[in-house]
């Protein structure tokens, strides 16, 4: 191969897996469950303004704020239940118990086309791997229910690091685990700030994946840019 890569890294949602449905559609069954109608679209703008708020607030899950990653999202759930009206405390708090175990597991999530194919066959390059990921520690439990857990040597997650992608810190931190330079690695995700631009900015390799509802970035060359996850293993494969 032109490059001498040694180790990937992997970003996780939205590049290895993504959410079955909406966010809002999966707290809309919750609270069905719990005899309210709320509209699941109402719910998903809901969310989005609590977690903004709350991640403004408390920046990578509360960590350096003296809250853990589990108070942080039941306060999100909780938000986002009464940004749609709901208000009564129980059952708020039950609900955001039982979704935050939820997304701990399978039933909400699912793989990217290609993903477990393509980390397979790196693995069978000898390829050393690990997970950088803006984060909460459930993240190893959910790879290790979604089945991928096996391929990583470690899982370097926001909440456990202290930084968030894009900070540099947390590339420089998983180069440091392997011992390997920025040179003889390569990340691979979804986002053009956090992924291809903070990777290349410690001096890594990446590559972008680039589904279709996003455009490339200009400043991307063609051959950083994966289509699918597939494509990853023709441009090492060279």
């Amino acid at each position: 191969a032109m490059l001498r890569l040694h180790l990937l890294t992997w970003d996780v949602k939205d590049t290895l897996l993504r959410l079955r449905q909406p966010v809002g559609e999966s707290y809309a069954a919750e609270a069905q469950a719990h005899g309210m109608r709320v509209q699941p679209e109402a719910l998903s703008k809901s969310f989005r303004e609590a977690h903004g708020a709350q991640s403004r607030r408390f920046p990578n899950y509360g960590r350096g704020q003296g809250l853990s990653s589990k108070q942080w999202w039941l306060d999100v759930v909780k938000q986002t239940f009464r940004l749609s009206g709901v208000q009564e405390d129980g059952v708020l708090s039950l609900m955001a118990e039982n979704l935050y175990r939820d997304f701990c597991s399978a039933r909400n999530w699912e793989l990217l086309p290609g993903a477990s194919e393509t980390l397979s066959r790196c693995c069978q390059h000898g390829f050393r791997m690990g997970v950088v990921s803006n984060f909460d520690n459930r993240l190893e439990n959910i790879l290790v229910q979604c089945d991928l857990r096996h391929h990583f040597e470690f899982v370097l997650t926001s909440e456990a690091a202290g930084f968030t992608k894009p900070d540099r810190r947390i590339f420089e931190k998983a180069l440091r685990l392997c011992g390997v330079p920025p040179e003889q690695a390569a990340h691979v995700g979804d986002d053009y700030a956090r992924d291809y631009r903070a990777a290349r900015e410690v001096g890594m390799h990446s590559f972008l994946l680039c589904t279709a509802r996003q455009d490339g970035q200009p400043d991307v060359p063609p051959a950083h840019i994966l289509p699918t996850l597939s494509h990853l293993l023709a441009v090492i494969e060279k």
